[in-house]
């Protein structure tokens, strides 16, 4: 008897463990996920936020409580790393709420989410260059915002990104096919492009005395 008082409990205390998150889940009561789905969110657990909110997005479609509801499910996939769902998300929060107090944050959210997705200057720059992209069109909408600065500071940083991958081209073009009279052609249009959009950057003197090299060795072998 007593040993199945004991199981009876144990199965008691498990399913009240489990029951908080499950039976908000369960209930069917958009109101009710509404708000626990806040509280998740406020202490940080933002999957299951993200898990309770997606239940009621089209329940608060156009409301006055689906305005935060939506902004903060963008930011629940930031703070979870998706940062490409994130930029779309931030994007379609600014296009449903565009007088929204909350406008300003997810516009500066969407260049920051495509920034977060920003490889190294090895790899395809096209995140960077849509970074760069969202940068600009934020400061040129709020050119009073505290947070045009950083903007133009992370504007620099990716910019530097799209210039030494421009370099290093030059010199993968270079070292890899060296002495292949094919491939010089390809390195002197590397280094040439390089020194036309970047005239001032921090390798353009070595850039312009490879192209030189690359142009002397080029006539040496067509000789």
């Amino acid at each position: 008897m007593r040993f199945s008082l004991y199981i009876i409990l144990i199965f008691s205390l498990l399913t009240s463990c489990k029951s908080g998150f499950e039976q908000v889940r369960l209930s069917n009561d958009p109101p009710r996920i509404l708000t626990e789905s806040i509280k998740y969110y406020d202490k940080g657990d933002y999957l299951r936020a993200q898990t309770l909110m997606e239940l009621i997005l089209n329940q608060y479609r156009g409301t006055r409580e689906g305005e935060e509801l939506f902004f903060k499910y963008a930011y629940t996939h930031y703070q979870l790393g998706s940062y490409a769902l994130a930029a779309t998300y931030f994007t379609n929060f600014s296009n449903t709420f565009a007088y929204s107090n909350f406008a300003e944050e997810a516009d500066y959210m969407i260049a920051y989410s495509y920034y977060k997705q920003s490889p190294s200057f090895r790899l395809d720059q096209e995140p960077s260059i849509e970074a760069i992209n969202a940068f600009q069109d934020f400061a040129n909408k709020y050119p009073d915002s505290e947070r045009v600065p950083q903007c133009n500071e992370l504007i620099d940083e990716l910019r530097s990104k799209l210039e030494m991958k421009a370099y290093s081209q030059g010199i993968t073009s270079n070292s890899i096919y060296e002495r292949r009279a094919e491939r010089f052609e390809e390195a002197k249009t590397r280094y040439k492009d390089y020194i036309n959009r970047y005239p001032e950057g921090p390798h353009a003197r070595d850039a312009k005395e490879l192209y030189k090299q690359i142009e002397s060795e080029s006539k040496n072998l067509s000789k």
